[in-house]
C-alpha cells in the first residue's frame, strides 16, 4: 500500500513494479458492514497484503491493474461476462477466459471477459478456435 485516496488505495504489485495499481473502496472488505470500505478500514500505508487482479487495462502505457482485496474474491474470483453479463468464474477450475484484445494498427489493449461458451458459440462453425476456448487453461 503506498497511499490511501478517497476513492481507494494506491499500491505496487511487488516484483510488477513498472504497472500502475490501485484498489478501489468498493473492493475491500469493510468491518462496518459499508459497500465501500471507510478510509478508516483501509490497510494501513506500506502494509503488504494478498489481492486478486480485478482488470488489466493496456490501452496506454503504462498499464493499469485494479485489485480486489475482497475475502470472497480471494477464494472464488467472479467477474460479468461481457457477452451475456452474468457472472463468470475466473479462479482455476471456473467457467470463464479473459481475451486480450489488440489492434495492428498501433499501441493499447483491452480485455474481454466472457464465459467459455458465450465465446465458443459465437465463433465461426468451423473455427478450430471452439474446442480450444472450451479446454484452454483445463488439466488434461
Amino acid at each position: 500500500m503506498t497511499s490511501h485516496q478517497p476513492w481507494g488505495i494506491s499500491v505496487v504489485i511487488l516484483g510488477h513494479e513498472d504497472i500502475g495499481a490501485s484498489v478501489d473502496a468498493a473492493v475491500i472488505d469493510s468491518p462496518s458492514a459499508n459497500p465501500r470500505a471507510l478510509p478508516e478500514e483501509y490497510p494501513p500505508v506500506g502494509a503488504e497484503v494478498d489481492a486478486v487482479v480485478q482488470q488489466l487495462r493496456r490501452y496506454s502505457s503504462p498499464a493499469w491493474a485494479r485489485l480486489s482485496l475482497r475475502g470472497q474474491d480471494l477464494e472464488c474470483f467472479r467477474w460479468g461476462c461481457d457477452f451475456c453479463g452474468t457472472p463468470t468464474v475466473l479462479s482455476p477450475g471456473g467457467d470463464g477466459v479473459t481475451l486480450d484484445v489488440r489492434s495492428a494498427d498501433g499501441p493499447g489493449s483491452t480485455a474481454v471477459v466472457a464465459h467459455r461458451e458465450c465465446l465458443a458459440v459465437r465463433l465461426h462453425a468451423q473455427s478450430l478456435e471452439r474446442a480450444r476456448i472450451r479446454s484452454v487453461g483445463r488439466s488434461l
